[in-house]
This record gives C-alpha cells, structure tokens and sequence, in this order.
C-alpha cells in the first residue's frame, strides 16, 4: 500500500474490474490513514473497491529528448495516452476530462466522512436479546448515503430543466427538499458541512 496520503476526489490509477485493464479513478472513500477504499473508473464510470494501484506494466519507452515533467495527479494513465482514439494530440483524454468537469460544475462529486467515523462499524442490534446483530463499515454505509445524495441533486436539476409547468416543478421540488429534510439525520457523517443534506426550515 502507498504511504502517500489521499482525499476523496483526487485522482489514482487502479486496475477497472469492468475494463480489465489499468485505468484513472477518482477516489470515493478513503480510510483513516488517507488510503483509497472505493474508487470509481474515469472511462466506464464503474465503481469498485481500491485493489492497491494499477497492475499493467508499462514497456519502457526508447530513449527521448528530455520532455516537461508530468503533472503530479495525471488525467490519464500511460496505457490510455498510447490508445489514440482516446486522446488529443496533445495527449490529453478529453473524455476524462469531460466527464470530471461535468461531476463537479453539476455537484456530483464525491465526499469525505468526518475523521472519527473513518474505520467504524455502522451497527444494527435487534430488540430481542439471542439475535444476532448486523454490522457494515461505516465507509460503506457513507457510500450509499453519498449516492442517494447525488441522485437527489441530478433528481432536481432535471426537474428544474424539463418543460413542466410551474406549479407542478414547485410540486416535485417540494418533495424532493423533504427528503432531504428526512435525510439531515445523517450529517453528521460528513466531513465538509457544503456537503451535507439541507432541508426546509422546518424539517
């Protein structure tokens, strides 16, 4: 495992379970330890579990003149710039490039926990005492509650963007500001409070 440490919504390369093959991820999920947990795949948009880094080598190139060093976090990995329906001439991959900017102009970009829940358990003990009780990781439980989030927020600019009437716009807004409201409980898991679920007033 590296010992650099990382931050949801950078950048790693990992091997795609969907691709087969090395590719860009954005983290998801990282551990107290700022190690990557869950990624998703840049090109296919797949999501999976961090499997420790790209496994693909890379032949070594012949011998160049001396080009401009690389930028730290890369847009694409070396297997994608030598794949050339997938990148400019300029070597950039302009769909993963796209496909970042969209997720953060539209708020779709992922969350951290806060720092005392990274590594717990999210726990569900039954009322009836011999029963046996249920545990997730609580960055597993923080996913989904992310991506109900997420859909929520396309959710609503899809409703403000369509071609309905006003009155029914307001009607299914107002619905969807009372999930979040029903979904406040869970801010407490958030890291940043921009990320967190905002309700009506009275929620």
């Amino acid at each position: 495992m590296s010992t650099r440490v990382y931050r949801a919504g950078q950048t790693v390369e990992d091997l795609c379970r969907a691709c087969h093959a090395d590719r860009i991820h954005t983290i998801v999920v990282v551990d107290g330890h700022g190690q990557p947990l869950r990624v998703t795949c840049d090109f296919c948009r797949s999501e999976h579990n961090f499997r420790g880094g790209g496994r693909t080598a890379v032949p070594a190139a012949p011998a160049a003149p001396p080009a401009a060093a690389p930028p730290a976090l890369p847009l694409v990995s070396a297997r994608e710039l030598s794949e050339p329906a997938m990148s400019d001439p300029t070597g950039v991959n302009l769909e993963a490039l796209i496909r970042r900017v969209i997720r953060e102009e539209t708020g779709l970009t992922p969350a951290a926990p806060a720092e005392k829940w990274r590594g717990g358990e999210f726990v569900l003990r039954p009322g009836k005492p011999g029963l046996q009780e249920k545990t997730w990781p609580i960055e597993t439980f923080f996913h989904k509650i992310v991506m109900l989030r997420n859909r929520l927020r396309t959710l609503e600019q899809q409703v403000n963007a369509s071609d309905l009437p006003d009155d029914q716009k307001l009607k299914i807004q107002s619905y969807i500001t009372g999930c979040y409201g029903s979904l406040t409980s869970f801010n407490v898991l958030f890291a940043d409070e921009h990320d967190r679920f905002v309700g009506a007033a009275n929620d």
